[in-house]
């Protein structure tokens, strides 16, 4: 049903990169689930009612809080896709995150009253009268609910949108939450046996579980989260292909929603090259990577000298003194400023995320082994924190 929509409504179909194509896509999905969902919960609430099943009455509001949630997905889709203006200078893509968070609390709030109707209904319990019409709704809505995750599921891949995974991740949830209901239905109708009020307070459950990963999933990227290590070993690749770059550090990857993603990043150059030849090829990089991987970049341009022997082997020396003390440390901006007694070793050390040491111990850790080694040599350190994962 989706790609017959999206064949009507969406002419570039294919460039699930472009702002306006991701916002039609996650409309064109929104609409789609508010239609299913309001006609799953008249359903399923019309065949609770008739047989006073408390876990179809519960699966049918479930239904309805699915659609409330796919009017704040589809709210959220269209105003992330406004322009930047002079408040929001990087754009509104972090609503979609936000719209994203309002379903997970959603999820939780539903499941929450799911299950305390359930409790009520073991104190209380009430005849169950048994309908063929129940069983028909039943199935269907678990055929429905597996479309509905295929779909949300595939598109949230296309377009790297979080809140449409977290909806694909809701119906699947529905989808087992639907099928026990269904079970305990054919419970009672074969054994007499009844398990209704327990099947409510599995539903319930089963929708506060996806409710609590949808919640975390949500709020990751709004704390500022590791970007994904491919996307920052596609940048990697793309500035290390360049015969000007000898190395790559301080790369930060600020995420404002999807497809607002800017870059920032050291690219060390040889000192002994034509600035002007340099800032061109530095300019070649940041174009590509904008044209590749959809999104703004600021690389900064550190000189490195590339004929000092002396500079090169003190370099060699303290990598591996780092890699002796744990393999995920690195260096960059070395340099070396010679005086009449001593040498200082001037160099930034990246501090992986976990590490066993704090600053002052590291410093006087790897200040002792490079004396150790070459009296002569001082270390000035300056440490980083690794924003984009690579060390961790």
């Amino acid at each position: 049903m989706i790609t017959l929509l999206s064949y009507i409504f969406i002419k570039d179909r294919t460039s699930y990169n472009d702002e306006n194509v991701r916002r039609k896509y996650g409309m064109l999905t929104g609409i789609a689930g508010i239609i299913l969902n309001l006609l799953l919960f008249a359903a399923k609430f019309s065949a609770g009612l008739l047989t006073s099943a408390i876990s179809v009455t519960a699966d049918a509001f479930n239904n309805l809080s699915d659609a409330g949630s796919s009017i704040i997905t589809l709210l959220g889709f269209k105003l992330s896709g406004q322009k930047p203006d002079n408040e929001h200078p990087f754009g509104h893509g972090r609503i979609e995150y936000i719209s994203g968070l309002f379903v997970s609390v959603i999820i939780l709030i539903v499941a929450f009253e799911l299950i305390k109707t359930s409790i009520s209904k073991i104190i209380h319990p009430e005849e169950i009268a048994v309908s063929t019409i129940t069983f028909v709704f039943l199935s269907l809505s678990i055929l429905i609910k597996l479309y509905m995750f295929a779909y949300n599921m595939l598109y949230s891949k296309k377009i790297q949108s979080t809140a449409m995974k977290a909806t694909a991740i809701d119906s699947i949830s529905d989808t087992i939450a639907t099928s026990v209901v269904l079970i305990s239905y054919i419970i009672y109708a074969v054994f007499n046996i009844k398990v209704d009020a327990y099947a409510g307070i599995a539903v319930g459950l089963f929708i506060a579980y996806a409710g609590i990963k949808t919640l975390k999933e949500t709020i990751s990227p709004l704390l500022g989260q590791t970007p994904d290590p491919e996307f920052v070993k596609e940048i990697e690749n793309i500035v290390r292909s360049n015969e000007c770059v000898i190395g790559i550090h301080d790369m930060i990857v600020h995420d404002y929603g999807p497809t607002r993603i800017f870059v920032s990043l050291h690219a060390e150059v040889p000192c002994d090259k034509d600035i002007l030849y340099l800032h061109e090829c530095i300019d070649n990089i940041e174009n590509e990577i904008k044209n590749s991987l959809n999104c703004e970049v600021s690389i900064h341009m550190d000189p490195v000298d590339t004929n000092d022997e002396n500079l090169f082997e003190a370099k060699v020396l303290v990598n591996e003194i780092l890699k002796e003390i744990d393999e995920r440390l690195t260096l960059h901006d070395f340099r070396m400023v010679h005086g009449e007694s001593h040498s200082n070793l001037i160099f930034d050390v990246v501090i992986p995320h976990k590490f066993k040491m704090n600053e002052k111990e590291l410093f006087a850790e790897i200040e002792q082994r490079v004396r150790s080694k070459h009296k002569g040599y001082c270390c000035v350190i300056n440490f980083d924190n690794d924003y984009s994962g690579i060390t961790g």
